[in-house]
């Protein structure tokens, strides 16, 4: 038998692929990610019990995805919700319990992410999600997204706590923002790779204002449907996305080649 050389091996992505599915189930996610967080702090476990369990679930989570050999939706999609409740309670906890302030907080988490490009970058070549094939470019992967969590929901709480816009005209305002990252690059050709990160940031600050807005009681600007309806309700929704696309599989990415430069 003939070994395959390593020059056309193929390895397969552990992520799936950005299509309009991904972008619905990671605003649906950054909504779980906002109410239910405050859901598990009104049982009783406040922030510190909340951040802890949420914390050892997610390491969990993490480990197992980890140790899968390609991109399964349902343990994905569970460890990008459990990430998304860690990143926002590491927000709250330096601003609740150690009274950091949201602008510190927004920078410092700026900072992080922008370290995290760099040596990414610097290792890999390449900051695609397109080539998330090897442990060390999947470490490198989930250190950013836990850092856009935290950025987006310190930037998120900076902006509202500055203007103090309210939850729907926050949203819309996001939205908006959204749009025109995606039509500089669907109409304009801008970098694939920059405004897809952009865009992840963005999405944050928009899931946590829809609920919000869902959730808070009506006198506070809200609906008043609760922490729990809320979340059960995306978590009910996300689970039928995530069920769908493990059925037709129109998330997936191709395997690639072990020398690929994927950009």
């Amino acid at each position: 038998m003939v070994s395959t050389p390593v020059s056309t091996r193929q390895l397969l992505n552990k992520v799936p692929e950005v299509t309009l599915f991904f972008w619905v189930i990671k605003v649906l996610a950054t909504t779980v990610g906002e109410t239910f967080a405050d859901f598990l702090a009104g049982l009783g476990l406040g922030l510190a019990g909340t951040t802890v369990l949420m914390s050892v679930a997610f390491l969990i989570a993490l480990a197992v995805q980890f140790r899968a050999r390609r991109y399964v939706p349902a343990l994905y999609w569970l460890t990008v919700v459990l990430i998304s409740v860690v990143g926002t309670l590491v927000t709250d906890n330096l601003t609740d319990a150690l009274g950091v302030p949201l602008v510190v907080s927004t920078v410092v988490f700026a900072g992080a992410l922008a370290l995290t490009f760099a040596a990414w970058y610097a290792k890999e070549r390449t900051l695609s999600i397109h080539s998330i094939v090897t442990g060390r470019r999947e470490a490198f992967y989930w250190l950013a997204i836990l850092f856009t969590f935290a950025l987006g929901t310190a930037a998120g709480d900076l902006v509202d706590e500055q203007f103090g816009l309210g939850y729907w005209p926050t949203a819309l305002i996001v939205a908006v923002l959204i749009a025109a990252v995606a039509v500089s690059h669907l109409v304009f050709r801008a970098n694939a790779v920059l405004t897809f990160w952009i865009a992840y940031v963005l999405t944050r600050p928009l899931g946590a204002s829809l609920g919000d807005g869902l959730s808070q009681d009506r006198a506070d600007g809200g609906l008043g449907l609760g922490t729990t309806v809320t979340s059960l309700v995306f978590l009910a929704v996300i689970l039928a996305v995530v069920t769908y696309l493990a059925v037709t599989k129109r998330d997936q990415l191709p395997p690639v080649r072990a020398d690929a430069d994927v950009r």
